[in-house]
């Protein structure tokens, strides 16, 4: 057991048969935490497992940390911004032969080389309450007030609006686009034999994004989600042929408001959310 000089302390795995990933920061380990998990995603599961260790204060930290890492099949994956913590890690793991991969390190002495800059080394600027973190507040903050068609004319004032039958993910995608992107995100859900909001049509189609699914996988998330709510029976929501009008009346929607169409069937909300932003900022002007 560790503990980092005025935080929690951590358990860390004891003597696993399984590999694992410790990831090492000086600031929240977000970063660390979220390239080991790209990689991981390349494997069948259960070939190894994550363990994130943040706020590190100080090198004299780093030897008792390694030191219980070694009782493990280990990596150690880490985005410590100052050298002499890197320089401490790199020689305690070598001690005892734990591999490590420096994340941060080299992409900083790259910029400093072809920049001609010298590196601040102050951990946690990537989370600085600049303009960028404000905007993303404020957007996020837009996405709950406008969710699900609330306040339809605020769609108005909208960098994107999606629109889609219900279990599209509309709204998970919204909040995704406002805390990594910064855009204020609405949408409008699409119900058959109701009317979309008239402020819709006054929207620039090119900020409108039609969110399509394939109708069978649709019905098996309905399904799932009927289950899950105690709903009796098969109810028009999971029912086949409804969803199947409900797919076709969607589309006819998108095609007549002429806006994107992206199928989220086989997306994770960061590809549909990634799709979008892309998209968003092709249209801006240079």
């Amino acid at each position: 057991m560790s503990r980092l000089e005025g935080q929690a302390e951590f358990r860390l795995p004891q003597g696993t048969s399984d590999l694992v990933i410790f990831t090492m920061s000086d600031s929240s380990g977000e970063t660390a935490e979220a390239v080991a998990r790209a990689a991981l995603v390349q494997f069948e599961p259960g070939k190894a497992s994550i363990y994130r260790l943040p706020q590190v204060r100080s090198s004299m930290q780093i030897p008792q940390l390694v030191k219980e890492i070694a009782s493990n099949r280990a990596i150690i994956a880490y985005t410590l911004v100052l050298p002499e913590y890197r320089e401490t890690l790199e020689a305690e793991a070598n001690k005892y032969k734990i591999p490590t991969i420096d994340l941060l390190g080299p992409l900083i002495n790259r910029i400093a080389n072809l920049s001609g800059a010298s590196p601040l080394s102050q951990p946690g600027r990537l989370h600085l309450l600049d303009e960028t973190y404000f905007r993303r507040i404020e957007a996020v903050d837009f996405a709950i007030r406008f969710d699900d068609g609330k306040n339809p004319d605020g769609i108005l004032q909208a960098d994107v609006v999606l629109i889609g039958v219900s279990r599209t993910s509309k709204t998970p995608n919204c909040m995704y686009l406002a805390h990594h992107y910064g855009l204020k995100a609405a949408n409008v859900p699409l119900i058959y034999g109701v009317e979309p909001p008239l402020s819709l049509f006054q929207v620039n189609p090119r900020k409108i994004f039609g969110l399509h699914i394939d109708p069978y996988l649709l019905q098996e998330i309905r399904t799932t989600r009927a289950q899950v709510l105690g709903m009796p029976g098969v109810s028009d929501y999971a029912d086949p042929d409804k969803i199947m009008q409900e797919v076709r009346n969607a589309r006819k929607l998108f095609r007549e408001l002429k806006c994107h169409i992206i199928d989220v069937s086989a997306k994770a909300i960061e590809e549909t959310s990634s799709e979008i932003f892309l998209l968003v900022r092709e249209q801006q002007p240079n």
